[in-house]
């Protein structure tokens, strides 16, 4: 099927979002949904306690923030976290590399993109995604803390998507992160904007840290994640043989 030159099979979401069309084509990709959340349910479930890390994947090795997501990404696997990011280069490529200098679990849900988007070589275990909106529910779902490294649009929405869901209570109160004063000093500023508009309250402002150091951020989660959750003494779930599954 085809429609202004977009292919409903390799463009779905796109063709998707361009509004009504027949019921069939509605109805498969639903099934093409369905089927991204299995493959990521089957990939995840196994992990054990994770905790996410969201960044620009135009950052490479060598730049301040890369070796801050490196140490981020350390400093959480050795809490006994596995670490888990969008799977491309760049900060997420960094938080995996650290998770695996210290012997920690690296995983990624990785998306389907012309360009930026490939598999990073430090991942334990994948999943490519055709649909962003099935991506940002496995980036949360499995996850006990969320760190906002320096990012543009796509950084953003998944930060604001984790806050929006603590606010409105449709997720427990996880930590939440975002990393880089300097980086974020115009986006501080609208918070304080928009609580002097009424647009949110000074609770609002408690659901996240801002903060420059990997030790006050690894605290923060330590405290809000590990011991609030008791993370350590969760249960290991089992495989079914029902299932065909295997860690």
């Amino acid at each position: 099927m085809q429609e202004n030159g977009i292919n409903s099979k390799n463009g779905g979401e796109r063709y998707f979002f361009e509004g009504p069309h027949s019921r069939l084509s509605e109805f498969i990709f639903t099934l093409k949904v369905l089927r991204d959340f299995i493959r990521g349910f089957r990939a995840f479930h196994f992990l054990g306690p994770c905790a996410t890390i969201f960044g620009s994947a135009r950052y490479n090795e060598g730049h301040e923030y890369y070796e801050q997501a490196c140490k981020m990404g350390a400093a959480l696997a050795e809490m006994g976290f596995t670490v888990m990011t969008g799977g491309g280069p760049g900060l997420m490529e960094a938080a995996n590399k650290g998770a695996k200098q210290v012997g920690g679990r690296s995983v990624g849900c990785n998306i389907k993109l012309p360009r930026e988007q490939k598999a990073n070589p430090y991942l334990d275990k994948w999943v490519i995604i055709d649909y962003f909106f099935v991506r940002k529910v496995l980036l949360s779902k499995y996850s006990y803390a969320f760190i906002a490294m320096p990012g543009g649009y796509g950084t953003l929405d998944e930060f604001f998507e984790a806050v929006t869901l603590i606010q409105t209570k449709k997720s427990k109160h996880f930590p939440v992160v975002l990393f880089g004063k300097h980086f974020h000093a115009e986006l501080q500023k609208h918070f304080e904007h928009m609580l002097e508009e009424g647009t949110i309250s000074i609770e609002d402002l408690k659901l996240f840290i801002v903060t420059d150091s990997v030790e006050e951020a690894a605290e923060h989660i330590r405290k809000h994640a590990v011991e609030k959750y008791k993370l350590k003494d969760r249960v290991t779930i089992k495989p079914s043989w029902f299932f065909i599954e295997k860690k």
